[in-house]
């Protein structure tokens, strides 16, 4: 999956070129999070919505191409790795969000159940793929497996059914945060672009998603030839470091938007991220020429499968707990989740 004109380069150069893209993407993710709040305003789509379908899309169009690339050279443990890996590190993100961007507790915030269906969505279609795993892949043609079809297919259903919730949604949470109570950071959504064409916003978002997939792509690409050089094998690689390189899109818009006060849109571009992952399972099995790719799931893929679900029915407990208890300025759920997602790297690691 590799730049050819760039595989010769030495581990440190590879490693200044992936801090210089991660920064690209944490700009472009910033700013498309700034146009993306203020397109949801003039078109009339709800936070939830925007970071669910818009967010979620763009930050995810790195591991989209990772994913087509990686199965195309036949890698399955670095694909699934990835996949899996990424879901329970994106969910960690909240947790980042949460301990150095929030007042409040991050799932005190949203005022509508929309979240907790998200993510009870998210969990079922885990425990699903879990299931896959231990039974066995069904081939159907082309080397396409049945639980792979089944699993891209739902992610148009979902959209369609939690969309339609969002709409009629009749669940008033009673106890809930001010809106006077968050802060958010200097200057970022200060500037509302009321007095800028919808044009003018459009086209920059563009480009910011479009420099959001080649440098996404590149922090990639890096991190794979940075774990070659390194001498780790590739479903460790998948778990981490590709899962922290193609997770930057979700970071960058993640911290932006708590920063901006924008909380509901950065729960739903997660959520919303974690179940393209699930959905990119059908496009890596059509790329993969070896036969369906979930049946090359290993114990550290089942592991980063069963870690995905509990961070998510974590974050579901906060969500519906409401006024969630805090820890160093925390909720509860985020710091649980990210001791959680520590001891699963640490789990992974002294499998290998």
């Amino acid at each position: 999956m590799n730049i050819e004109y760039l595989t010769d380069l030495p581990l440190w150069t590879n490693i200044l070129l992936f801090i210089l893209a991660a920064a690209i993407v944490w700009l472009a993710g910033t700013q498309l999070v700034v146009y993306a709040d203020e397109l949801a305003e003039r078109f009339g789509l709800t936070r939830q919505f925007v970071g669910f379908i818009l967010l979620a899309t763009v930050t995810s169009l790195p591991e989209i191409v990772t994913t087509f690339t990686a199965s195309a050279a036949g890698d399955a443990a670095l694909v699934l790795g990835n996949l899996f890996g990424g879901i329970t590190f994106q969910t960690a993100l909240l947790g980042v969000a949460d301990v150095f961007f929030v007042r409040y507790a991050l799932t005190s915030w949203p005022r509508k159940p929309t979240h907790a269906l998200e993510a009870i969505i998210l969990v079922v279609m885990l425990n699903f793929l879990l299931i896959v795993s231990f039974v066995g892949e069904v081939q159907l043609f082309w080397s396409i497996g049945l639980g792979a079809l089944i699993l891209s297919l739902s992610y148009p259903l979902a959209v369609s059914m939690l969309r339609g919730f969002d709409e009629r949604g009749t669940w008033v949470p009673i106890d809930v945060p001010e809106e006077s109570d968050g802060e958010e950071g200097p200057m970022l959504g200060v500037n509302r672009l009321q007095d800028v064409a919808t044009r003018n916003i459009i086209v920059p978002a563009i480009i910011a998603s479009l420099l959001i997939l080649f440098a996404g792509y590149f922090t990639a690409d890096r991190a794979s030839l940075i774990a070659e050089q390194s001498g780790l094998g590739s479903s460790f690689i998948g778990l981490t470091l590709l899962a922290a390189a193609t997770s930057t899109p979700e970071l960058s818009t993640t911290i932006a938007a708590v920063r901006m006060g924008a909380y509901t849109m950065a729960i739903s571009n997660i959520f919303g991220s974690n179940l393209i992952m699930i959905a990119l399972i059908l496009p890596a099995d059509m790329a993969y020429r070896n036969g369906p790719i979930l049946l090359e799931i290993d114990n550290n893929a089942r592991l980063s499968i069963s870690i995905g679900m509990l961070v998510t029915a974590i974050y579901v407990a906060g969500i519906l707990i409401r006024r969630t208890p805090r820890l160093f300025g925390a909720g509860i759920d985020s710091i649980s989740v990210l001791v959680i997602y520590a001891i699963s790297i640490w789990l992974a690691y002294v499998s290998l």
